[in-house]
């Protein structure tokens, strides 16, 4: 059988090339005469694994000398946790709820501390970012977080929020890689690699080293402090290590392509021929306001439940697959990360405009 168009918004399609040469190096890696899922994370050819990655990574995002990269594992999930539990000195801390996951995180800090929902745009289904330019953040806020794309939803923020001097906290699970980035602009930049960057069991997060202290809250646990990773450049017990060396491949693949000005390019072409078509198409709309709309997934409908359920099963027969929206939006969604090819989104849309003359 020959390879779909995969659009699912996580675990997400990753580059072919990537894919092909870690099959030709699964049952020996680089004549050790192992598989990298065998291997001992304190080998020597881990090591260089571990740390070409990290090196790939720091290069890619122009990341400052004072910023550490962590590898770590639970997923971003576990970071709604883990931030709170290594930054709320004050035990107050501000949330710009965006989306389902902003809205976990914040449901989650509030077990640590005092959370604000300083903004939010819960109101119109999380289907727009608020005006962030002059936000009541707390004087007394540790951080103020966001998640800066919305996989769900499908927005984006284009331009980062007034923090008022406060450390800026984001997770990025989504549109990691896919545009360059300020480091300098963040006290953590965070995300789970399964949607634009490497298999599911990584999170990766970059980290100013000023807020890597010993002071975490009361009770944290020894494997949730950073600065327990910190120090053990991210090898304090068993990393995630076939995921890792993915994500290593993946950054080589970057790089390749042109780095991150070349990614967004491509990235922009792409998103730009989905919603050129949603908005002259008489069947299908787009559901965010145009100016936040995200590159990186795509949510559309139809107005009718039964129809886009008709669109999903009869894309995945033309080899269109996991295109059901999240349930509580419904409709369809396009994830349409680095790794999907030019020629997956004018297939699409090829398909919809079919649907839409058969449909109308």
């Amino acid at each position: 059988m020959s390879r779909v168009y995969n659009f699912s918004a996580g675990p997400a399609v990753l580059p072919e090339e990537v894919l092909k040469e870690a099959a030709d190096e699964m049952l020996d890696y680089k004549g050790t005469g192992m598989s990298v899922m065998e291997m001992s994370h304190r080998s020597k050819a881990y090591d260089t694994i571990i740390k070409e990655a990290e090196a790939d990574l720091r290069e890619l995002m122009n990341i400052p000398d004072n910023y550490k990269v962590l590898f770590l594992q639970g997923g971003a999930s576990q970071q709604f946790a883990m931030i709170p539990m290594n930054l709320m000195k004050n035990k107050v801390a501000d949330y710009i709820v965006t989306g389902q996951w902003a809205k976990k995180a914040f449901q989650e800090a509030s077990i640590y501390g005092k959370a604000n929902k300083i903004a939010s745009s819960e109101d119109e289904t999380f289907s727009y970012i608020p005006d962030c330019s002059d936000l009541p953040v707390s004087e007394d806020a540790d951080y103020v977080y966001i998640c800066e794309n919305n996989t769900i939803y499908g927005t984006k923020f284009h331009t980062l929020p007034n923090t008022k001097g406060k450390t800026l906290v984001s997770d990025v699970s989504s549109c990691f890689l896919s545009e360059p980035v300020d480091v300098s602009k963040y006290g953590i930049i965070y995300g789970g690699v399964q949607k634009n960057i490497g298999p599911a069991g990584v999170v990766i997060v970059i980290i100013r080293e000023d807020l890597i202290t010993e002071d975490t809250l009361p009770g944290t646990p020894t494997m949730l402090k950073y600065k327990i990773h910190a120090d053990n450049d991210s090898l304090y017990n068993t990393p995630p290590a076939y995921g890792i060396y993915i994500c290593g491949k993946v950054f080589k693949w970057i790089k390749k392509q042109g780095g991150l000005e070349a990614m967004k390019e491509h990235n922009e072409k792409k998103a730009a021929i989905l919603y050129n078509f949603l908005d002259e198409s008489k069947l299908f709309k787009g559901t965010v306001r145009k100016e936040d709309r995200s590159l990186m997934n795509v949510p559309f409908v139809t107005g009718d439940a039964e129809l886009d359920a008709k669109f999903v099963k009869e894309a995945k027969e033309a080899g269109l697959e996991n295109l059901k929206g999240h349930r509580t939006v419904g409709g369809m969604r396009a994830s349409i990360y680095n790794a999907m090819p030019i020629e997956g989104v004018e297939k699409l849309v090829e398909f919809m405009k079919k649907f839409e003359a058969e449909n109308c």
